[in-house]
């Protein structure tokens, strides 16, 4: 087992990883709309997604990994509202590639985050 960390994503804020690699496979933890420096991005929701994409490139990349290789994503939104918007979103990021996916809508997230999303991801590490 491989534990991943990378200055490009927020570090973790908690007795946990940023990601995990092992057998092949890299399990991301749940990223939040933190800038790298750990500020928290306020704004929409559409902003928060962004930013929680930024971070999950940014691990899968430390991973040797990218979002064509994720086989599976598990979306957590603190309104389920909102699902058409970060929908939209996420198949921006996503295009032709369409992995398993889980949406919750959850009571509440760190930091008060309007949402978190963590993946796995196929790697070549």
């Amino acid at each position: 087992m491989k534990y991943v960390a990378t200055t490009k994503a927020p570090a973790a804020i908690g007795p946990y990883s940023q990601g995990v690699i092992l057998n092949g496979l890299f399990y991301s933890s749940g990223q939040i709309p933190l800038t790298p420096e750990g500020q928290m991005v306020e704004g929409s929701v559409e902003e928060q997604t962004h930013a929680v994409f930024a971070n999950l490139k940014a691990v899968l990349e430390e991973a040797g990994s990218s979002l064509s290789q994720v086989v599976k994503a598990t979306v957590f939104i603190q309104d389920m509202n909102d699902f058409g918007k970060i929908n939209e979103i996420y198949a921006s990021y996503f295009g032709d590639h369409k992995p398993a996916r889980s949406t919750v809508e959850v009571a509440r997230l760190p930091k008060d985050a309007k949402i978190e999303i963590e993946v796995i991801a196929e790697t070549s590490k």
